[in-house]
């Protein structure tokens, strides 16, 4: 559980709730003036007042994002910065380091894969975000060496971490799975968080004067991609894939550039940027950018796509808060433009969640684009 995350927020509070109402509880028990009574009252006090000023921290640092992981908080970062050239020439994806998968042969790429930290430095955003892109085996084996392969970008929700994407949700462990047991092609992932302009919320919109979020994800990202590895330059060679604010941004950006994106899967993804404390003021009065972000608004307002675009949405019948507009998305996509779902019985808005969801969707996402 991350350090900003909402399950470690919740259970601090009750900590706090309930150490309170044991204190009120045993405090006439241990009235007495004996070392053990004392005692007892010290380590009540202590325990309730600790877990009140870390419901307090915890609920600060979500919404300033003083600290993004727990490692960060106790000083446990040491990765040193990296400086991104950009001037003319200067390469818009800068390959900073390499990780190997936990899979068997993983000390060969051509065997295991292989994981590659990058900077992406977005042309015309402006904007530098750290990413990971995971190469399947088959793109460093010699029969595959003149073949393209497709590639999905990846978005956790807010905050998030692109790490999360790695070692919570295992997109790279999967899909090397998933291509050994035949259900999908290799492919190649891009993976980082919508977060671009930390602390800021931009809900993968172009701000007025602010960070132009949307320009990088939806023409400045795909660029670099395609000029740095072996992927094609056609919207089905490029997928879109996100959970909750991610899963928003994915179907967003899809929705109004599909001469980029041949697919999007939004998991657990909401329809309408919030309008909070994280996000500030998104659209400074313009309603036709307000609307634009707007999924449900805009599908009404556009036109049949001129290039066909599949779509796959997740929800669940119980613990899930977006399945009546889940249910409303599916029936505004017009033709030529697919839909797909996957609606669980019962699942939260949670990792646990989206792991039972990202097999299929790989297995559906590797039949929607190609090499």
């Amino acid at each position: 559980m991350g350090l900003t995350s909402n399950t470690v927020l919740a259970l601090a509070i009750l900590a706090g709730v309930l150490l309170f109402a044991a204190t009120v509880w045993w405090w006439p028990k241990l009235s007495g003036r004996t070392w053990r009574a004392v005692a007892g009252r010290i380590g009540l006090l202590l325990a309730t007042q600790l877990a009140l000023f870390s419901a307090v921290g915890l609920a600060a640092n979500k919404s300033f994002l003083f600290y993004g992981s727990w490692a960060d908080l106790f000083g446990q970062e040491t990765e040193m910065g990296v400086v991104v050239d950009h001037s003319a020439g200067a390469k818009d994806i800068k390959v900073v380091g390499t990780q190997k998968l936990d899979v068997p042969g993983s000390g060969n790429p051509a065997v295991g894969g292989q994981i590659q930290k990058v900077v992406v430095a977005g042309e015309k955003s402006k904007i530098t975000s750290p990413a990971y892109v995971y190469l399947p085996p088959e793109y460093f084996q010699p029969r595959y060496a003149k073949e393209n392969f497709p590639a999905a970008l990846v978005l956790t929700g807010y905050p998030g971490t692109a790490e999360n994407l790695i070692k919570g949700l295992n997109y790279p462990k999967t899909a090397f799975k998933q291509v050994k047991a035949g259900k999908m092609k290799p492919m190649i992932l891009v993976m980082l968080r919508p977060t671009v302009a930390p602390p800021r919320d931009t809900e993968c919109v172009d701000i007025p004067g602010g960070p132009q979020t949307e320009t990088f994800f939806a023409k400045d990202l795909p660029k670099a991609v395609k000029e740095t590895y072996r992927v094609g330059d056609k919207p089905q060679n490029m997928g879109f894939i996100g959970n909750s604010t991610g899963g928003y941004c994915a179907l967003k950006i899809t929705l109004h550039h599909p001469q980029t994106f041949g697919a999007a899967a939004g998991l657990s993804a909401y329809y309408k940027a919030p309008d909070d404390p994280t996000t500030g003021d998104l659209f400074h009065g313009n309603e036709a950018l307000e609307r634009r972000s707007d999924i449900l608004r805009s599908m009404k307002d556009l036109p049949a796509s001129p290039e066909p675009t599949s779509f796959l949405v997740t929800s669940s019948k119980s613990g899930e808060g977006n399945l009546s507009d889940t249910k409303k998305f599916i029936k505004l996509v017009k033709s030529p433009d697919r839909v797909s779902s996957i609606v669980l019985d019962s699942g939260g808005h949670n990792f646990n969640t989206w792991r039972r969801e990202i097999p299929p969707m790989l297995e559906w996402m590797s039949g929607r684009i190609t090499a």
